[in-house]
């Protein structure tokens, strides 16, 4: 039945009457995107039960799909008691509302997303708000480049440490076996060692960056992008029923007029109350990320420039002082890998 529905939606002219001016036929890359999102939130038809007779039908042509099953198609079946031939009916007419209401729901915000992309129809707009989403949405695309740079520099020094390792060893191996250029080998071999227990050190503070980006990006602001998409469905599910109610309100009122503009009346409410409720959820998110993003980043980028000055500069005690202030612990000694590394 949906799909009767929606087939038909998505090939009629759909008349939007005066709800806005049409305007200039915007790109539509991003069409399917958005019809897609308005299919998710479809019911969940298992354990649907099979109405044999259509709508309508008997009672008797209700057969429960957890029934038929392999071999169960050939095997009879009793008849069910009276009370629960009510029960299993129960049961299929209130699924059948679910389907019928969703059916509904989405055809309506199909009509109302081809029309706003056609320049038919109006479309609610907070335009702080909307420019407060997009901001955000453009900043963790930014965040997201810092991330995959700052583990690249992880992954490349990583490997530089494990080489002035792999150097340090050689060097000492051969100051044992050199009896002619011992000392120039062993204060080769020791200062690959300190620099290499120095870039341990420093990328325990690089990888404590990483972590914190990686929570910002990808948890803290993921979250207040998923509101958005809520806010977004409820957004288009408002229009939706708003246009319903203004095109019922335009027609003629008679007995029959007057029952559905009172119906939608009641829908339209409850979608503008649901619309508002998340509008506000959203700019208390967005208020309260923007307070942590500023916090988190003036700590982690205080302790990237820290860290990484002390390490160039050959100052190990600072660099060593600037993980205690962040209360940084370094991995275990003896280790093949260092535990962030693992992480990645």
């Amino acid at each position: 039945m949906s799909e009767g529905i929606m087939s038909k939606a998505a090939t009629m002219e759909i008349p939007i009457g005066s709800n806005g001016d049409a305007g200039s036929l915007p790109e539509d890359d991003g069409l399917e995107q958005d019809l897609q999102q308005v299919m998710v939130s479809g019911p969940n038809l298992n354990e649907t039960s099979i109405v044999s007779g259509g709508y309508g039908g008997t009672a008797e042509g209700i057969i429960p799909t957890g029934t038929i099953k392999g071999s169960g198609l050939h095997q009879p079946h009793p008849s069910p008691p009276v009370g629960g031939e009510e029960v299993v009916r129960g049961i299929a007419v209130e699924k059948f509302d679910i389907v019928k209401k969703w059916g509904i729901n989405t055809y309506k915000c199909t009509k109302q997303l081809i029309s706003e992309r056609f320049g038919r129809g109006s479309r609610t707009v907070d335009l702080e708000l909307e420019t407060q989403i997009e901001l955000l949405r453009e900043t963790k695309r930014k965040y997201e480049c810092v991330l995959q740079l700052a583990r690249a520099l992880t992954n490349h020094f990583y490997s530089l440490v494990q080489t002035q390792h792999a150097l340090g060893d050689a060097f000492a191996d051969l100051s044992q076996k050199s009896p002619e250029l011992q000392e120039e080998f062993g204060y080769n071999a020791e200062t690959q060692k300190l620099l290499c227990k120095n870039g341990e050190t420093l990328l325990g503070a690089v990888n404590f960056f990483v972590s914190s980006i990686n929570t910002l990006v990808n948890k803290t602001m993921e979250d207040t992008l998923m509101t958005v998409k809520q806010y977004e469905t409820a957004r288009l599910e408002y229009d939706a029923y708003r246009t319903d109610l203004e095109e019922l309100s335009m027609g003629p009122r008679d007995a029959s007029t007057l029952c559905r503009l009172d119906a939608a009346q009641s829908q339209f409410q409850s979608h503008k109350d649901k619309y508002e409720k998340l509008r506000a959820d959203v700019a208390i998110k967005l208020k309260f990320l923007e307070e942590n993003k500023i916090k988190v980043m003036h700590k982690q980028l205080l302790l990237f420039h820290n860290a990484i000055s002390a390490y160039f500069a050959g100052n190990q005690q600072q660099l060593e002082q600037t993980l205690k202030q962040f209360n940084i612990k370094l991995k275990t000694p003896g280790a093949e890998k260092p535990s962030w590394l693992e992480e990645q």
